[in-house]
């Protein structure tokens, strides 16, 4: 998992000071920070507390959780949340050497279009603020897997299996069954499922996920599909051959639901003050 991670000391005012990182913002949706459509910087630093005490309490070790960078009126009416990231309880270097104990944020990127093209992503750790800093909603979407899964993707994370699952080519709906491109939550269950499974060979795992994985179809038409990568590069629908299917929050709880891999499943909607 990049062993300890480590947090510069401007991180423990950064919440009441400063807006979250550019590349923290969004997946499916990046913007610029200060951007109002997103939580205040007070209320994406409550509202991450909040995340990690109640993740705390149920003893997660690794979660995924998901939030959402754009509205809800901006999303398709199946579809609820557009990011979604490992949450891992771990030790954090403090920048006077210290350690403490907390959550930190795995994610899968995109590119911002400059330094990396947007369709293609790289795999980055950051921190529940800059998580919650990029919401466009007063909630998130938890999924705690049981925990012998648990335990099986700590141990993926910790080796080179984790980056040897990361496919760089980038698609908003990339479809899981497929290994030409790959988005966060496609990533997620391909870790799932490596864990499930117990194996890294990849085109196993996706012939799994073929026969075991039934994703959350996204309304298109062929003229949608022809135009629109000129509207939006990162929707790629090469690695579709019929309906169009993608990975999302509650296809994701349902597979591990229904394979028994879910220890639970849950949304915690923001508090407007936090109680100690």
């Amino acid at each position: 998992m990049g062993g300890i991670a480590r947090i510069p000391a401007i991180l423990a005012i950064s919440a009441l000071m400063m807006a979250p990182n550019a590349s923290a913002f969004d997946s499916a949706a990046q913007s610029s920070p200060g951007n109002p459509e997103y939580l205040t910087v007070e209320q994406a630093a409550d509202f991450s507390k909040q995340i990690e005490r109640t993740l705390a309490d149920k003893g997660a070790r690794v979660a995924m959780v998901f939030r959402s960078g754009r509205s809800r009126d901006r999303l398709p009416d199946n579809v609820k949340y557009t990011h979604g990231a490992f949450w891992v309880y771990q030790d954090i270097q403090r920048e006077d050497g210290s350690l403490m104990k907390g959550y930190v944020v795995y994610n899968l990127y995109h590119g911002d279009g400059e330094t990396l093209p947007k369709t293609q992503s790289y795999l980055e750790q950051d921190f529940p603020f800059d998580f919650t800093g990029a919401s466009s909603v007063d909630d998130v979407a938890v999924i705690i897997p049981d925990p012998q899964i648990q335990r099986r993707m700590l141990n993926i994370m910790a080796s080179d299996d984790y980056e040897g699952l990361h496919v760089k080519e980038y698609s908003l709906i990339s479809n899981a069954a497929d290994a030409e491109y790959q988005n966060c939550n496609e990533f997620m269950l391909d870790i799932v499922a490596a864990a499930a499974w117990q194996t890294s060979d990849y085109p196993q795992i996706k012939a799994n996920l073929a026969a075991h994985f039934d994703g959350t179809e996204i309304e298109t038409n062929l003229l949608e599909r022809i135009f629109a990568p000129v509207a939006d590069e990162r929707i790629r629908t090469g690695d579709h051959t019929g309906k169009i299917k993608t990975v999302t929050y509650e296809s994701l709880a349902g597979f591990l639901a229904k394979h028994g891999l879910l220890q639970e499943t849950y949304v915690i909607n923001r508090q407007d003050k936090l109680t100690f």
